[in-house]
């Protein structure tokens, strides 16, 4: 599908979305650090769980608000209630306030908004681009912002910590320009019909109804003894992944000296952990953004069961080898390995999920699935005041310990879903003998 064949509404979030999307990552990945240095470690772990909280519960309604309200108003509203959130941000850290909880607050409602916009912004891909040709768009906005990752968090190293004000305020004027833009020059794309949501007497359902009814659709998982493995081990091992902002945010900038990388004549590289560290998540997002389809297909070789469990390992011994070393080169290694892994799994996941999904169940599946990540992201911030009462180097040992769980549960959960297989494929070649 050419640029020139692609929608307007499609054109103008790519290009606003890219924009905002830098600003995030210029300082999303410092915010574990900023919490830590204002509040202390356990007060910030326990309040950026609360914050983690609210997003979950905000994306259970995403969906039902962007079907309900619309996809463009949803996205406009979310726009001007980020770019309230900036400017609250921004005030907590100007030159005539410094107000750790009220940034807190900005940052929590930035999460809020960003769960409300999310869904509707692709809601809207699927209304107006060929189903032949979604994949295609979707693998742009996603290739877009694993660019932001890769030079945001490098620039934010110097922004976030030198700049913090001027920054923020950058990020308040620019939504400000996407909500305009949006408001302005896109249109409503939700079908003409009645809400889809809707109760026994054929009224829109309320959100708080929508909010029960999803909830009620998790039970799948007790009745599906494999399904519940699968998503077990996934929050445990997901308690590796989401540390990148995090644990790791933290330990780099704690315990990584400055150290000098490179060294020619009378011109040399020196970094300190901070900025070290803009430049390890760099380094994620620019692997994932050169090698995912490359690996996507090379995995497609080989056993899916061998996969999982050998992902859920090198996340382990990225981490291990992550949090007993300071040595900068080391750290890249390590964070190299942590990618790996990331990768191995990326292109699987949810080809694996439809496999073990019902047809007429798929939707629930899917829902319930997403708790690998809504649950894993809202205990992952707990490491934080972990490294206070048993210090760092056993907290990563403790993360390698449930990745060898999550690579055990998935080893038990594969040969149990092998032997459904082969026992369905026997039941099936039986009957057609047994008609005859």
């Amino acid at each position: 599908m050419k640029w020139k064949d692609w929608d307007r509404n499609i054109k103008v979030r790519l290009l606003g979305e890219f924009v905002i999307n830098l600003l995030f990552w210029m300082f999303f990945p410092y915010m574990a650090i900023y919490f830590s240095d204002e509040l202390g470690k356990e007060q910030a772990g326990l309040l950026l769980v609360a914050s983690q909280l609210v997003g979950v519960v905000t994306n259970l309604v995403g969906g039902y608000c962007a079907d309900t309200f619309g996809r463009k108003k949803m996205m406009v509203v979310a726009g001007a209630g980020q770019a309230v959130s900036f400017a609250l941000f921004a005030l907590a850290n100007s030159p005539w306030l410094n107000s750790p909880v009220l940034t807190f607050l900005a940052f929590t409602a930035l999460g809020l908004f960003g769960s409300l916009y999310w869904p509707a912004s692709h809601a809207m891909i699927a209304d107006v681009v060929p189903e032949k040709n979604r994949s295609e768009v979707f693998a742009v906005f996603y290739t877009s912002i694993n660019i932001s990752v890769v030079f945001g968090p490098a620039l934010g190293s110097i922004f976030f910590f030198d700049y913090r004000f001027e920054l923020l305020l950058a990020c308040t004027i620019v939504g400000i320009i996407l909500t305009f833009v949006l408001q302005r020059f896109i249109r409503e794309t939700v079908p003409e019909k009645k809400p889809i949501v809707e109760d026994k007497n054929g009224e829109p359902k309320k959100w708080s109804e929508v909010v029960w009814d999803q909830l009620r659709d998790y039970r799948v998982i007790a009745k599906d003894k494999l399904f519940l493995l699968f998503i077990l081990a996934g929050v445990l091992v997901a308690q590796t992944f989401m540390q990148l902002d995090l644990l790791i945010a933290v330990y780099t900038t704690e315990k990584v000296p400055v150290q000098t990388l490179l060294h020619l004549g009378d011109w040399s590289l020196s970094l300190s952990g901070e900025k070290a560290f803009g430049y390890i998540v760099s380094t994620n997002g620019l692997l994932v953004a050169l090698f995912t389809v490359f690996m996507s297909k090379w995995m497609n070789k080989y056993k899916e069961g061998n996969i999982f469990v050998i992902s859920s390992l090198l996340y382990g011994v990225g981490m291990l080898l992550y949090g007993n070393t300071t040595v900068i080169w080391l750290l890249f290694l390590a964070i190299t390995v942590f990618t790996a892994a990331e990768l191995m799994v990326v292109g699987i996941q949810e080809s694996f999920i439809s496999k073990l999904a019902p047809e007429h169940m798929r939707g629930q599946y899917f829902a319930a699935a997403g708790l690998r990540f809504s649950i894993g992201r809202s205990l992952a911030p707990l490491a934080i005041p972990l490294t206070m009462w048993i210090g760092f180097q056993w907290t990563f040992f403790m993360l390698f310990v449930l990745t060898v769980i999550s690579a055990g549960l998935y080893h038990v959960m594969f040969r149990l879903h092998d032997k459904k297989m082969a026992e369905t494929e026997k039941q099936n070649s039986v009957a057609p003998n047994a008609a005859g």
